[in-house]
């Protein structure tokens, strides 16, 4: 009697430690994980490698040749006044502007949120859903769009705002008669500061409505009963519950504001009176395609992407310190 053929066992491929992987698995790992890691890698880290590669180098930009020339370049950008000049301007930018748009969102967020009656159901005050409306407008708007009708209104002698100052009462208006916003050393700066802020308030502000609104209404009817006052409700519940949507929203104002190249450009495209707004990003640009030293741009670039890699560390490295005490 002859018996049946068996067919062999169906083998699997195996890792180390004994645990069987299905092809299903390989193929999944590989489009979630491979796939993009090999494209970040492509287009995040190699440019990335190139530009520091570029950075010691003479390179002129439109030519295949370069020679390598070590730290040149960073000893003549950290050596020239104007380039120091920019770092101190984006590190303002870098200041000012993230701290303002937050704390103006969240405020606006909270108000039209959890704002209303500090009695019955938590709710923001009324008409709350036509602010959200008006505030998020201007983000709708390109940022060149905003830069050119902002330096229209700042126009000294025909621009909106003069034209509204200098009907202040008791003699006031007169200070404000052919003043020229961005062609002053002191309002150069606070002008164009403001005219990003004034683009971004209102998207950030629904960013941090959506946060507050996840927060259980139980928690602040808690606090009602503790007796805490919309401010405190604010600073104990609201604010510690979205920190890390605060976190991200300051990370990525910090990356604009370290930019800032086209709110810049469009105020004040020669950099401003003594160079009082002009920016890094302004400089790379010159120093690149007016000058034609993309070697000496590229280094400026490294330089940009580190203060902002630092910066994003800065806000990780408080955040989680803050998060550590309350724990």
């Amino acid at each position: 009697m002859t018996g049946l053929p068996v067919a062999a066992p169906v083998t699997s491929p195996k890792r180390a430690g004994g645990r069987r992987v299905r092809p299903s698995r390989i193929g999944f790992l590989l489009v979630t994980i491979g796939l993009p890691m090999v494209i970040y890698i492509g287009l995040v880290i190699w440019p990335f490698i190139q530009a520091i590669y570029y950075s010691l180098t003479d390179w002129g930009g439109f030519t295949s040749t370069m020679n390598f020339i070590g730290l040149d370049n960073y000893t003549y950008i950290f050596g020239d006044d104007i380039f120091r000049k920019t770092i101190r301007n984006n590190i303002i930018l870098a200041i000012v502007v993230p701290f303002l748009t937050v704390v103006l969102s969240f405020l606006l967020a909270t108000m039209v949120t959890v704002g209303g009656s500090s009695t019955g159901a938590v709710r923001g005050l009324k008409g709350s859903n036509i602010y959200r409306v008006v505030s998020f407008f201007p983000y709708t708007i390109p940022a060149i769009v905003i830069g050119v009708i902002w330096a229209q209104i700042y126009d000294p002698s025909k621009g909106m705002l003069n034209g509204v100052l200098t009907h202040l009462p008791f003699g006031w208006g007169n200070n404000f008669e052919s003043f020229a916003w961005l062609g002053e050393v002191k309002s150069a700066m606070p002008a164009s500061v403001f005219v990003i802020i004034w683009g971004f308030v209102g998207f950030y502000m629904v960013l941090f409505v959506a946060a507050i609104k996840s927060i259980p209404a139980e928690l602040y009817d808690a606090a009602r009963i503790d007796g805490a006052g919309r401010l405190r409700s604010m600073w104990s519940v609201t604010l510690p519950m979205v920190r890390e949507t605060v976190q991200t929203a300051y990370v990525y104002l910090g990356v604009v504001a370290l930019d800032a190249f086209v709110y810049m450009a469009a105020l004040n495209p020669t950099g401003g009176p003594s160079n009082s707004t002009y920016t890094i990003s302004q400089d790379l640009y010159k120093t690149a395609f007016t000058e034609g030293h993309f070697g000496r741009a590229s280094a400026m670039g490294v330089v940009l992407a580190v203060l902002t890699l630092a910066f994003a560390g800065i806000v990780f490295g408080v955040n989680r310190l803050i998060a550590g005490r309350e724990q």
